[in-house]
């Protein structure tokens, strides 16, 4: 083969690849801008249906992962990979990673049993599988979870399905248990009076139902007061707070004696 003859075949097989490689751009870029149409005209199309936010977000991550797989088809299939191989192939893979990782499929199924049976959605305080915090997202095969100190917490769906789970934002207010400590001189009609009448101004305490302030406990210090206001779950904190401070200040200013621990000791 002559030097002539050599670069011609190396200049037809690289222009050859190169039109290939171009086209396989083209297509990838084509196709993602046609998959982000189509999740766009899907989310726009439930939305203005109405549906759930979370099933929005878990039906995005399917379709997205579909056809991508669909993508990537059809692109080998362009550059003369045969897709049969393709799909024989992605079956196989398909089986060795269910067969090694068969928790990734329990926590697919799981996932779509939380979207089906909707024990929580998106943005409900929840607490599960050890993790407490606000939903941000039910994926394929993990729920994202945001805690009250700020982090972003991946739990396994099926971890969360199979668990105890509390979702504190279904009903429409939430009790906060605090406790008041008396001496034992002190009067403790007067305290629930007072404490009545405090905890009721506190910002974001529902009227119903109505704070509970009942005698609940004996210490050695003496009674113990069961402070117990109700208010929506995402004034929690500032009305569990507020209710440290109306305890504080209005049995303070009312002159209580402070709680001390008496010991008798018994002389030989």
């Amino acid at each position: 083969m002559s030097t002539a003859t050599l670069i011609d075949l190396i200049y037809r097989k690289g222009f050859d690849v190169g039109t290939k490689l171009l086209s396989v751009i083209v297509l990838w870029v084509v196709g993602r801008f046609v998959i982000g149409g189509i999740k766009k005209i899907m989310d726009r199309g439930m939305r203005a249906r109405a549906v759930d936010a979370t099933i929005i977000g878990y039906a995005d991550n399917v379709v997205n992962v579909l056809l991508n797989i669909l993508l990537v088809a059809t692109i080998l299939g362009f550059i003369g990979v045969e897709t049969t191989t393709f799909a024989g192939l992605l079956a196989a893979a398909g089986l060795a990673i269910g067969t090694a990782w068969s928790g990734l499929l329990a926590n697919f199924a799981s996932g779509a049993f939380l979207v089906i049976l909707r024990p929580f959605k998106k943005g409900d305080f929840i607490s599960a599988a050890g993790v407490t915090g606000t939903v941000v997202d039910i994926g394929m095969f993990v729920t994202a979870i945001n805690t009250p100190d700020n982090v972003r917490t991946m739990v396994g769906n099926n971890k969360i399905f199979s668990d105890t789970i509390q979702n504190f934002s279904t009903n429409s207010c939430r009790r906060v248990e605090r406790l008041a400590q008396l001496a034992h001189g002190a009067d403790h009609k007067q305290a629930i009076a007072l404490l009545k009448q405090a905890v009721a101004k506190i910002p974001n305490v529902a009227s119903e139902p109505a704070p509970e302030i009942t005698l609940i406990d004996f210490t050695l210090a003496g009674p113990v007061l069961a402070v117990r206001p109700y208010c929506h779950n995402d004034h929690y904190w500032q009305v569990y707070f507020d209710t440290n401070e109306a305890i504080r200040n209005s049995l303070g200013e009312a002159g209580f004696p402070v709680p001390e621990t008496h010991h008798k000791v018994a002389r030989a």
